[in-house]
């Protein structure tokens, strides 16, 4: 009984050491058109007739234009070599060519380019009356979430609360969304424009997500059937086959006084069990992230939640 007790003991202890969480972390996409990017105008003033007759402003409608074809790399080399020629006293076309080349950064979706251009350029010392000062914020608070530096990004957010009241709220509802943060994205919707639809999208997936603890218990008191309860009729077949055959093998090793190799046997069908446990719980997990993906995606997409359908003002 003391045997038995202790194997009980060893086992409970095993499984809890694979227990999986339940939060998800989805990656939650968007697609942005060409036709959205072109139809926005610049919040700069155009070029003058004094200054495009400098070299540096045929750098600069060169980048411009590589810009509103969405060419970012070559615009954003043009927009340098632009620099490179312009006086220092052109300090607003200076800012100007710099925030060009954080927002082609940007919107190419390489967000350390963009933080870090932002960081090295006089931008971070902008004032106010910068031209596209709240773009400027929506684009660094977003590039600083999505390279997870989660304090710079909050003292972003606090920036825009203090001007910008309204769009800080529809982004900390965009970021809950995107990070799968269900219970504060249902708290923020709850004054949004688009309050009910978020709220169908998420209790459609909380009706529709699978438990990941269920799909260890599952898989806990027989082997595969956390993988059935996820549909994944192979895996299932599969765990349940090989786990079959090591408890037989073990059982006629020690049956016919085969110890050692029965101990054998039986440290490989616990690594099999016990793996197979965590990996129901993780495949639950996925389920579920992909699941959320499916739901949330669509609707933010089309409803506008994403930061970069919030800028306002481009090349």
């Amino acid at each position: 009984m003391n045997k038995l007790n202790l194997i009980f003991l060893l086992f409970i202890l095993a499984v809890s050491c694979h227990r999986v969480s339940d939060k998800i972390d989805p990656h939650v996409s968007y697609r942005v058109e060409e036709n959205y990017l072109t139809s926005l105008s610049t919040s700069f003033p155009s070029l003058s007739y004094e200054e495009k007759r400098q070299d540096w402003a045929r750098e600069f409608i060169i980048a411009e234009s590589f810009a509103k074809e969405l060419d970012f790399y070559r615009a954003i080399s043009t927009y340098k070599r632009a620099k490179i020629l312009m006086s220092p006293a052109k300090m607003d076309r200076i800012m100007q060519a710099d925030y060009s080349i954080v927002l082609c950064y940007y919107l190419s979706e390489k967000y350390e380019d963009a933080v870090d251009s932002f960081e090295k350029s006089e931008l971070a010392h902008v004032e106010k009356t910068f031209p596209a000062y709240k773009d400027l914020l929506l684009i660094l608070y977003d590039s600083y979430n999505k390279i997870g530096e989660e304090k710079k990004s909050k003292q972003i957010l606090n920036a825009i609360d203090q001007k910008y009241p309204d769009m800080k709220k529809k982004l900390s509802l965009s970021t809950a969304l995107q990070k799968g943060h269900i219970n504060e994205a249902l708290s923020l919707s709850q004054d949004m424009e688009h309050k009910e639809e978020i709220q169908k999208m998420i209790y459609s997936y909380s009706k529709e997500k699978k438990s990941v603890a269920g799909a260890q218990l599952l898989n806990t008191l027989l082997p595969g059937a956390g993988y059935l309860y996820l549909g994944q009729k192979k895996s299932a077949f599969t765990s349940l086959l090989l786990n079959s055959l090591f408890i037989a093998a073990s059982y006629q090793f020690f049956h016919k006084g085969y110890t050692a190799a029965g101990i054998i046997c039986v440290t490989f069908e616990a690594g099999w069990y016990f793996s197979g446990i965590y990996g129901a719980g993780e495949e639950a997990k996925f389920y579920n992230e992909q699941l959320y993906e499916e739901k949330a995606g669509p609707l933010m997409q089309q409803k506008k939640l994403f930061p970069i359908f919030m800028v306002e003002y481009t090349f």
